[in-house]
């Protein structure tokens, strides 16, 4: 797939669609910021309406975020959720039955919560935890400090936990030193890739080191040295503002909102990001949610 097909509406009159996963039968799981509502869209593109998560408040970029299929899915029947509560952002699990969703319970929470800069994205990655990506929340002294759950990747196992090996066994943090990573995805290597939003100057892609410090608010861009981990790709704020992030033909996809445009960028084996090319640029507006659907790529556009 050198050149990503035409984009097309498989599903229309979506409310604010912001996280999209799939399931072993190749149907998605969307997750709608404002309404609260979790949807079920088959690959012909049937919707149905599994349920709506109440706790969910939605103001500013807060809401009902991101969504992760469980990988046991076919015996455990569990979706995962982010959202914003009133008092936190936090992580739910809710079973399916048949086209009904579960009562929600909670995995994690105590995230910090703000107006912007909530993070959201959560994924399964190889290893079987669940890594969920926090904002800074408009507090930037919260990426750097490494008890704030703000501002950092965490990495847990599903039952909330932090997950066995993560830096300090105590902990649930993973990498620190964010302002707002809105993007995970892993390469066919299994390394992990995050697209973050900068400030004023940079977007950046970053390739995730385990207690890897990505510099924010001291840095945004390059130019960390030493003491923090550089990130792989910048571009100027207009040409990004990166959200959705998927591996898909051997090529790392980022979905961009202020940019309003598709990049493809290439993956060496030694893991180095270079080459980054656009597509559709302006030609669908914002583009939020990029993900490896079985047969295709799909863009979600909010």
């Amino acid at each position: 797939m050198g050149r990503p097909q035409r984009l097309g509406a498989l599903v229309d009159l979506l409310e604010v669609p912001w996280g999209v996963d799939f399931l072993p039968d190749g149907a998605a799981i969307v997750t709608e910021r404002m309404s609260g509502r979790v949807l079920h869209v088959t690959p012909d593109g049937t919707l149905s309406q599994l349920g709506v998560l109440p706790e969910a408040v939605p103001e500013g970029e807060a809401g009902l975020l991101g969504v992760a299929v469980s990988p046991d899915f076919e015996t455990d029947s569990s979706l995962f959720f982010y959202l914003t509560t009133g008092s936190d952002n936090r992580v739910l699990r809710a079973e399916v039955d048949g086209m009904t969703l579960g009562a929600p319970e909670v995995v994690f929470d105590g995230i910090p919560q703000g107006f912007i800069h909530d993070g959201g994205r959560i994924a399964f990655g190889p290893d079987g935890y669940l890594y969920v990506a926090t904002g800074e929340v408009g507090d930037p002294e919260r990426a750097q400090d490494p008890d704030s759950l703000g501002g950092k990747i965490l990495r847990l196992t599903p039952d909330g936990d932090p997950a066995p090996g993560n830096p300090d066994a105590g902990s649930p943090v993973w990498s620190l030193g964010h302002r707002n990573v809105q993007g995970l995805a892993w390469d066919d290597r299994g390394r992990l890739w995050a697209s973050e939003f900068g400030d004023s100057t940079w977007d950046e892609l970053n390739l995730i080191e385990k207690g890897g410090n990505y510099g924010w608010p001291e840095v945004e861009g390059t130019g960390g040295g030493g003491e923090f981990v550089d990130p792989q790709l910048v571009w100027p704020v207009e040409n990004a503002s990166p959200s959705g992030l998927t591996w898909a033909d051997g090529h790392l996809w980022m979905a961009g909102l202020r940019g309003q445009r598709l990049w493809r960028i290439d993956v060496s084996e030694a893991g180095r990001a270079t080459d980054p090319t656009e597509f559709f640029t302006g030609e669908y507006g914002r583009l939020r949610t990029v993900a490896a659907a079985p047969d295709r790529i799909i863009v979600i556009q909010p």
